[in-house]
């Protein structure tokens, strides 16, 4: 990262096909602009990771600042990549903030309605994919890892959503943000057999190279949301590889499970 001491401008990536509505806040952050050092520097955003407390508030209060949010109105869950999808409504708002943490622990996806409240998942090479419906003025936030994605964790967000907010998938905008790229992402081959088993059609995402395998996430997720009912002129790669592109974005596989996390979120404005 920056070794000449010149202060790092906070960067946030946003998307075209999101930015094109006033009527919601997205974003991905990058490492950029924060104050964490070592495998966190710079703008570590993991809640859940070792960095230095400190670090991490003044890192979160940066990006309160920039975007225009307060820490209030901030749901991140403790990702377990599972598959169950949480619903912030106002019955989980009168909650106490003990029992949001206890709400939020084991989630992979949240979904709300609700205007002002910012909705997002933590990664580092895993897959993140924002919705939004501009119908029905609904969001989503999903964390999907490999795991996540062979438990189709966001086609059960697209099913909840529909059932929660009568949403039509043909209206669903989608965005798969930066995460580890199909070109570097080799994993073994006994996640064929995984896949396989969940009724995946395995030769559209595994794809050998010099005698080793690897998995397109990307193209994993764009089917599922295809196979939701999304259309595909709604769905978005942003093509950002995180292992690639380490110097703007954390990856554990370049910097081990103990380094920083991007926070990819969505909310609906007032």
């Amino acid at each position: 990262m920056n070794n000449n001491k010149e202060p790092e401008i906070l960067e946030l990536i946003q998307y075209p096909s999101l930015s094109q509505f006033n009527d919601i806040l997205h974003f991905t952050s990058t490492r950029y602009g924060g104050v964490s050092v070592g495998n966190y520097s710079s703008l570590n955003l993991g809640l859940y990771s070792d960095d230095n407390p400190e670090n991490l508030h003044e890192n979160f209060a940066r990006i309160f600042s920039k975007v225009g949010i307060q820490k209030c109105q901030v749901f991140l869950p403790f990702q377990t990549h599972g598959d169950i999808v949480r619903i912030i409504d106002e019955g989980f708002l009168i909650q106490s903030i003990n029992n949001h943490q206890n709400l939020l622990n084991g989630v992979d996806a949240i979904v709300t309605n609700l205007p002002n409240q910012f909705i997002g998942v933590s990664t580092a090479d895993c897959v993140p994919i924002l919705l939004y419906d501009p119908v029905k003025k609904a969001i989503a936030a999903v964390h999907a890892g490999w795991r996540g994605t062979c438990k189709r964790i966001v086609s059960n967000t697209v099913k909840l959503m529909m059932k929660s907010y009568n949403t039509n998938p043909a209206d669903l905008i989608a965005v798969i943000g930066p995460s580890i790229s199909p070109e570097v992402y080799e994993v073994s081959y006994e996640l064929v057999d995984i896949y396989k088993k969940e009724k995946f059609e395995t030769e559209e995402i595994f794809f050998q190279k010099r005698g080793k395998l690897y998995l397109d996430l990307w193209t994993a997720n764009k089917l599922l949301l295809s196979e939701s009912g999304l259309n595909d002129k709604n769905i978005a790669i942003s093509g950002h590889c995180t292992y690639s592109q380490h110097e703007k974005f954390f990856s554990a596989r370049r910097l081990g499970i103990k380094s920083g996390r991007l926070i990819s979120g969505i909310m609906l404005k007032q």
